[in-house]
């Protein structure tokens, strides 16, 4: 069971993070892998929202649809994702945004996951950390083209 965690600076607010990261209709303008995304539902809950989003991960040759319970802490800067249906056998995700005395902010990304698929495991295997820091890159060029200088 692949894990991935991540704890990175960056130039940026928390809030500016935390919005970027809570547009999960978005992914696909800019997230690798990933060819669509549908908010099926979103519902209030108390300090925050829960979301059922539908992903479709493209990776060769496979092309697979996930949904997934993405809950929005807006007043503690963190998002919590847990699968619902899909190909995974299990998938959760955490971030969590704080800004720094120095300016910027730290984002803090977790990840565990494993794909049903023998083979779609096999090869994600050998890649994944590399896999999950394109995704946080992914999410750091997309900061700069929204919030970045001149912006």
């Amino acid at each position: 069971m692949p894990t991935h965690h991540e704890t990175k600076a960056l130039p940026y607010t928390a809030q500016q993070m935390y919005d970027l990261v809570a547009d999960v209709a978005s992914y696909p303008q800019f997230l690798p892998w990933n060819s669509a995304a549908r908010i099926r539902s979103r519902m209030p809950i108390p300090d925050g929202e829960v979301m059922e989003a539908d992903l479709v991960i493209s990776f060769k040759v496979f092309r697979e649809r996930f949904t997934s319970r993405v809950t929005l802490w807006p007043s503690r800067l963190k998002i919590d994702t847990e699968y619902l249906d899909g190909p995974f056998r299990h998938m959760r995700s955490n971030w969590a945004f704080r800004d720094l005395p120095t300016g910027g902010c730290e984002i803090a990304f977790f990840v565990d996951f494993e794909f049903r698929n023998a083979i779609l495991q096999g090869i994600i295997g050998v890649v994944f950390n590399d896999a999950m820091q394109r995704v946080v890159r992914a999410f750091e060029r997309r900061a700069a083209v929204l919030y970045g200088p001149g912006r």
